[in-house]
């Protein structure tokens, strides 16, 4: 009975998922250089949620990726490609003038022996180049594993199985006192609502567990600092990052880490408790929502198509902090290219359909030019927002006639206009959830990049 006892133990012992080690690092540079350097070592108090059999990331996704390997064999044990937000401040104009850091996080499966840990970026070719290399320890006596600040009572919002076999994702609210942890609840569940009516999402919801976490907060709302608001909150958010009014990130990561360890998570949304219009995402570190703004059904799931698939934005004639290059590489995300006679997403392509694909993009200019001029001026007076919403509603209603009674609306080719760019960049369809608020969904590009996720991910 003994032998049976201890040998059920031991089998228990070898199934069981191995602890979340968390390397948070410092990411330093300029837009001509960058350098990086270790702070500290986690081991995070929840074990690893992902599926052993799927450590290696097959997305090909992000604008870097980092590698774990066995020290003494080199044997790859873990991959993930991911952004990060040095990687897009390092595009703005600051950057040519100043050094900053920014704080980052590796996550990854606790291992048994010494690693080797490699972070690469990729090159004008999009080929991923080696640019720091270091080793952890993991019986290393100071890896910190002291217990984070109360974040309260994991939620969970829905709970379809076992965390290997499923993609964990996980909604945080920044600026709710503990008096409005109701309200953040009531809107966590509407947010995850909304993103399961989009397709593929929708086709794909058993493959998720939703969990919420909502750490109080001193004083409600976030930081505005273009209109002279500050606040200090659990998870640092921001309105104005890059100097952009409605780009919403926190740059506090060892805050986000440490309340986000406290939830199994794959894949992290912050929703911030402000009406003001305003969100972002970037791939593989999160993405942001105001959750009171009368366009979140759009805002929510266009910001989280970011963070979960790499996917671009699509439009082009609003205001970014972001300069590309002048030579126009193909980009790496997965719903814009460089080629439109031979785009990324040629499987997808319509029958018969001429490449570059014609669109009536003059008409769209001349219209977004306007809005977006009437868009400046609403904030530069700071009306109320109220006002913001009323020229949303009348913009959907000019695009969604314009993109979907044309020649080729719904036909899948290459139309010129995106990533920021007027000229040179191509989308896989006139409309799509990445390109205006319209009710289209998304484009067929983004759809076939979200299912490659979700399988990655999900069994």
């Amino acid at each position: 009975m003994l032998r049976t006892l201890l040998a059920l133990a031991t089998a228990a012992a070898l199934a069981a998922p191995p602890r979340t080690l968390r390397v948070d690092c410092g990411h330093t540079g300029d837009a001509a250089s960058e350098r990086f350097g270790v702070e500290r070592v986690v081991l995070e108090p929840l074990p690893w949620p992902g599926d052993p059999a799927k450590a290696i990331d097959r997305t090909n996704l992000g604008k870097y990726c980092f590698e774990v390997a066995d020290k003494a064999t080199g044997r790859l044990l873990y991959s993930r490609g991911y952004a990060s937000i040095y990687g897009e401040w390092e595009t703005t104009d600051e950057a040519k003038t100043l050094s900053r850091t920014f704080s980052e996080s590796l996550r990854f499966p606790q291992p048994d022996a010494p690693v080797r840990i490699t972070v690469k970026k990729r090159d004008a070719k999009n080929a991923f180049q080696a640019l720091w290399t270091f080793e952890v320890n993991p019986k290393d006596p100071q890896i910190e594993q002291a217990p984070g600040p109360e974040a309260g009572a994991l939620i969970s919002l829905q709970k379809a199985g076992d965390s290997a076999d499923k993609v964990d994702f996980l909604i945080l609210g920044d600026g709710y006192t503990l008096a409005e942890r109701g309200k953040f609840e009531t809107q966590a569940r509407k947010v995850m609502d909304l993103l399961f009516e989009q397709t593929p999402f929708k086709e794909h919801r058993q493959d998720f567990n939703v969990w919420a976490l909502c750490p109080p907060s001193r004083e409600s709302g976030i930081s505005r600092p273009s209109t002279g608001i500050h606040k200090r909150t659990p998870l640092g958010t921001t309105y104005d990052a890059f100097g952009s009014e409605r780009y919403v990130l926190t740059f506090e990561n060892r805050a986000l880490r440490e309340i986000a360890a406290q939830a199994p998570y794959e894949f992290v949304e912050i929703l911030v408790n402000a009406d003001t219009y305003g969100g972002g995402g970037i791939h593989n570190l999160y993405s942001t929502a105001s959750a009171g703004n009368s366009t979140l059904g759009y805002l929510f799931v266009h910001e989280f198509g970011h963070h979960f698939a790499g996917l671009a934005d699509e439009y082009y004639t609003s205001d970014v902090a972001i300069t590309n290059s002048p030579n126009r590489p193909e980009p790496w995300e997965p719903n814009v290219t460089a080629q439109p006679k031979d785009p990324k997403w040629r499987a997808l392509l319509s029958p018969g359909i001429p490449l570059p694909t014609p669109w009536k993009k003059a008409e769209f200019e001349a219209y977004s030019r306007a809005s977006q001029k009437e868009r400046r001026a609403i904030r530069a007076a700071q009306q109320p927002e109220s006002d913001m919403d009323d020229l949303f509603a009348r913009e959907k209603v000019f695009e969604t006639r314009l993109l979907g009674t044309d020649a080729h609306s719904g036909k899948v080719g290459a139309f010129e206009g995106a990533n920021y760019e007027a000229l040179g960049y191509f989308r896989s369809q006139e409309d799509c959830l990445m390109f205006t608020r319209d009710d289209v969904g998304f484009c067929a590009a983004c759809r076939a990049a979200i299912e490659r996720v979700i399988q990655q991910y999900a069994k």
